[in-house]
């Protein structure tokens, strides 16, 4: 079974998402287990500090080490039952390598996860260079904080574990799984207001279909991600 740990200031961002679809049928079937963890609970003032003013100034606030470290510690000494295994610390920043597939893939063959949510200006600079193993950016954009940006990189990897989709086949064909976009999909009705689904899909020549969709994902990868076909 996979373990996962999110450590975050704002755990509510997590129970919708990790309690639906995919995500939820995961932890039905044992094949992940979740874990939420409140960065502020690790604070030791009464007013459960997490974050500070930034040395030699500068606009916004950055996250203590403090928390942060105790947090990661105290949840590893506890997880009796990883106690082998060392985690993949990872940091959500705008900083990060650029989350791939392959990256998705390389995760997926780790038993336990962990990740840093940032916040505000980000975190201090000591939790970078001495408690993380890994950053991961999921685009050149910036989100409010890392919380959404964790929920999307484990989505993209518990997928991956072997009994989580209803059919294994299915990861083979999506889009980024090679290097081509996913070709066309339809579905019933045959024709719907007037546009009918392309006649070999109806034709049962499985070698023409095949021929069909591996024509089209070259099309739509051309006109859509042209960076792709040159790698």
């Amino acid at each position: 079974m996979m373990r996962i740990d999110f450590f975050t200031l704002f755990p509510l961002i997590f129970t919708g998402p990790l309690d639906s679809s995919i995500l939820k049928r995961a932890v039905n079937r044992g094949l992940v287990n979740f874990n939420i963890h409140d960065i502020r609970d690790y604070t030791h003032d009464k007013h459960h500090t997490a974050d500070d003013y930034p040395y030699g100034g500068g606009a916004g606030m950055v996250m203590k080490p403090e928390p942060v470290f105790e947090a990661v510690e105290v949840v590893k000494s506890r997880a009796a039952d990883m106690t082998d295994q060392r985690p993949a610390v990872i940091l959500m920043t705008p900083q990060g390598r650029l989350f791939r597939q392959p990256v998705a893939k390389d995760l997926a063959e780790k038993d336990w996860l962990m990740f840093i949510c940032g916040h505000y200006e980000g975190v201090d600079e000591r939790i970078r260079q001495h408690l993380v193993t890994d950053e991961i950016s999921i685009g050149d954009y910036v989100l409010t904080g890392g919380e959404l940006a964790a929920l999307v990189v484990a989505d993209a990897v518990v997928r991956l574990l072997p009994g989580v989709l209803g059919s294994e086949e299915s990861l083979l064909h999506e889009s980024h799984t090679g290097r081509l976009l996913e070709y066309p999909q339809y579905t019933r009705p045959e024709v719907f207001r007037g546009w009918r689904v392309p006649e070999i899909l109806l034709s049962g020549n499985h070698g023409e279909i095949a021929r069909w969709r591996c024509e089209q994902s070259l099309k739509k990868t051309r006109e859509r991600r042209p960076d792709l076909l040159e790698k």
